[in-house]
């Protein structure tokens, strides 16, 4: 995800790591949970989520760790998310979740939109007074580089590296976009974490009719509250078997069927069917979804969102540790393109919104399910409750299904206007 770490971090044992994220994480819950007047006027500007994720950044940014270096991102990504995803879509009201069908829809499209038109039209900005930043010549050519963030932004991973061989950018060139890549990104998903936790006021200011997104809200609260026990250790037994249980299925499965539709189907690849973690964000949603009309459901009463959303905040301060802030330095003229596009697709998610009086949830998920895929539009939903995190799967598996095509035709008009 980001250019090769250039010195050795201070910690490279993954185990020290990870106890280092997760002291994180206690010190963040315990202050943020604290009455002291100095926790509480400081968690009133700083969402929690939001440190969650960028301290471990600034470990990284300073050389203690290396997201670059460490496997933790993958082990999360891999194992935590997938069974997060089944803790919190078993107690899920498919029925409500349908409700919000047509607004969180039509946010996802307009972010797509965004992103498509916004690489061009940044590339046209910069040409006008730098067009040295945005030139090159056959693989050095700029665009051929910024196709592969089109990919990544739209769909994820797998749409990136189908955009890498279709245009074949200069290796270094790709590394260095890369970086513009995650930096940007990144810093895009910690404004929209702060906006979740300012997410009222935003809506009043948009005068947005949130009606739909609070009434699932209230009922899965109402839900929950109606079937609340004690936990026994059994019950948190239940519920850690059943997320990685069901996770293991899903990686049994996602390594036969994506091998599988490679080799019999390879032209479905455009549509990221040959991906893996496609396949096991899919199996894992599929079989949540399907334990929620069984017994299964009852889990929530023990807890079972609560320990999806440990997983989940772990998956939060790997993701964070992925973000090395110093390499906006290395090669700030790209950067500057990378923040006008983003800049351009907030602005049209902004205007929509406005237009549509959407709740500031619909920007920030419709927004993340393209820029960040699976793997954290689930944390920006469930930053607005626990409840919301498929809504931010489901959309993402979209970005995954369109996202080549899209990036392509986003690369095509890069190529028409760049200098």
């Amino acid at each position: 995800m980001q250019q090769a770490a250039e010195h050795t971090p201070l910690i490279t044992n993954d185990a020290v790591v990870l106890g280092i994220l997760v002291l994180i994480l206690a010190l963040i819950f315990k202050t943020a949970s604290s009455k002291r007047p100095f926790f509480r006027k400081f968690y009133a500007v700083v969402p929690s989520l939001l440190l969650c994720y960028l301290l471990p950044s600034l470990l990284n940014s300073l050389g203690v760790i290396s997201g670059e270096q460490s496997g933790l991102y993958q082990m999360a990504s891999r194992y935590l998310l997938p069974a997060s995803l089944v803790l919190f879509t078993i107690s899920l009201d498919l029925k409500e979740i349908w409700k919000l069908r047509h607004k969180a829809g039509l946010m996802f499209i307009t972010g797509t939109i965004g992103i498509l038109l916004g690489g061009p039209l940044a590339i046209l900005i910069v040409s006008s007074f730098a067009p040295e930043i945005v030139g090159g010549e056959g693989g050095d050519a700029v665009w051929r580089g910024l196709s592969t963030i089109a990919g990544s932004w739209i769909g994820g991973g797998a749409n990136q590296l189908a955009m890498y061989e279709v245009f074949q950018p200069n290796p270094d060139l790709f590394s260095a976009v890369i970086a513009v890549d995650v930096i940007v990104a990144n810093i895009w998903m910690a404004v929209l974490l702060y906006g979740a936790g300012k997410s009222d006021r935003i809506d009043k200011y948009f005068k947005a009719d949130n009606t739909a997104v609070n009434d699932l809200k209230e009922k899965v609260e109402a839900y929950r509250l109606g079937i609340m026990r004690i936990p026994t250790l059994t019950d948190t037994v239940q519920i850690v078997g059943v997320g990685l249980g069901v996770t293991g299925a899903a990686h049994f499965l996602a390594d036969i069927i994506a091998p599988w539709v490679s080799t019999h189907a390879p032209y479905l690849e455009q549509f990221s069917l040959t991906s893996g973690f496609f396949w096991l964000v899919v199996l894992a949603t599929s079989f949540g979804i399907l334990l929620s009309f069984t017994q299964a459901r009852q889990l929530e009463g023990a807890g079972a969102s609560r320990i999806g959303s440990l997983f989940l905040y772990i998956m939060v301060a790997t993701i964070g540790m992925q973000m090395d802030v110093t390499a906006i330095f290395s090669n700030p003229g790209l950067f500057l393109v990378g923040f006008i596009w983003i800049m351009l697709h907030m602005l049209l998610l902004l205007i929509v919104a406005k237009l549509i009086k959407a709740p500031f949830f619909f920007l920030a998920v419709g927004s993340q399910a393209n820029v960040g895929g699976a793997a954290s539009a689930p944390i920006v939903a469930a930053a607005f409750h626990p409840a919301l995190a498929p809504v931010g799967v489901l959309l993402a598996i979209f970005g995954y299904a369109i996202g080549t095509y899209a990036g392509y035709i986003s690369a095509l008009l890069m190529q028409m206007v760049a200098p």
